[in-house]
């Protein structure tokens, strides 16, 4: 490995399952999020999950749920065996190397920040036990959509650790880092494509003649279902979209339209431009 030397996995003390304490470096919405569907899940009891923050309205997401809330980060990790980073990708070198004297190798570390690789994770905190993570903040309601890799010293046991927890709150692909940013275009980013085609078919259906309640349900469900049928059937999208799309219907004179405003190529271009702003971040 290029730059500083990351040393082996030595004797380290593998986690109880039962009985590990959760630290969260970072106390914002992802984080929120995931601590709050790991709780409501009964995966992680609130009295063995912490994090840090001084702001009182950003505590006040955890310590309602009766997670402990310390003042300072490195109170955290000297509590707890399994440490997750939840803060911005241009913070987090500065806060990795900050408390790398407390990260030894017997904690388990996971970053959910985008961009950056295992390869820098593993060489800011000296050693290879760790794992990358991209979750969304559906893990709030346990749907998240969760991408991880598993870092070079990363044990088999520290894998199924990480993917029963991520499991617990949505669904886990365990794949190549190679993939990580492509991934976290469709699974994280492409959530917030999501809401904004639903938040463009309430629109629609308001201007319509629908009371903007109503119309804001029926875009909702519509999607939900849509993603219902994909995931419950196995079949392709296309020819689900054909079976709604009768011969001269109205269907099929929506997506006439969808066509000539270049609705896929869109969506597609976003995804593109998203993985390729993901990989300039962890440059």
């Amino acid at each position: 490995m290029a730059g500083e030397e990351v040393s082996p996995l030595a004797q380290v003390n593998p986690i109880d399952k039962e009985a590990f304490k959760l630290g969260f470096i970072g106390a914002g919405n992802l984080a929120s999020s995931v601590a709050t569907g790991l709780v409501k899940q009964g995966i992680v009891p609130a009295s063995r999950i912490f994090t840090a923050h001084r702001n009182p309205e950003s505590r006040v997401n955890f310590t309602s749920m009766g997670i402990k809330v310390f003042p300072k980060n490195h109170q955290v990790v000297e509590e707890c065996d399994v440490i997750i980073f939840a803060v911005k990708p241009q913070i987090l070198k500065e806060v990795i190397l900050d408390l790398r004297p407390l990260l030894s190798q017997n904690k388990l570390l996971l970053s959910l920040a985008v961009g950056h690789k295992l390869q820098a994770l593993q060489e800011w905190v000296g050693h290879g036990r760790f794992v990358r993570v991209v979750p969304t903040t559906a893990s709030i309601i346990g749907e998240a959509a969760t991408v991880m890799h598993l870092g070079e010293a990363a044990t088999e046991n520290d894998g199924e650790l990480i993917a029963d927890l991520f499991g617990a709150v949505g669904k886990v692909w365990k794949m190549d880092e190679k993939l990580s940013d492509a991934a976290a275009a469709v699974g994280g980013a492409g959530t917030a494509f999501v809401y904004i085609a639903i938040e463009a078919m309430a629109d629609g259906g308001v201007a319509g003649g629908l009371p903007r309640e109503i119309a804001l349900s029926l875009a909702a469900q519509a999607f939900y279902g849509a993603a219902a049928m994909v995931m419950k059937t196995g079949k392709h999208p296309g020819q689900l979209k054909d079976q709604v799309a009768s011969p001269g219907g109205t269907t099929i004179a929506g997506i006439h339209e969808l066509e000539k405003g270049a609705f896929r190529a869109s969506m597609m271009n976003a995804v593109v431009a998203t993985t390729k702003r993901s990989h300039e971040m962890g440059q």
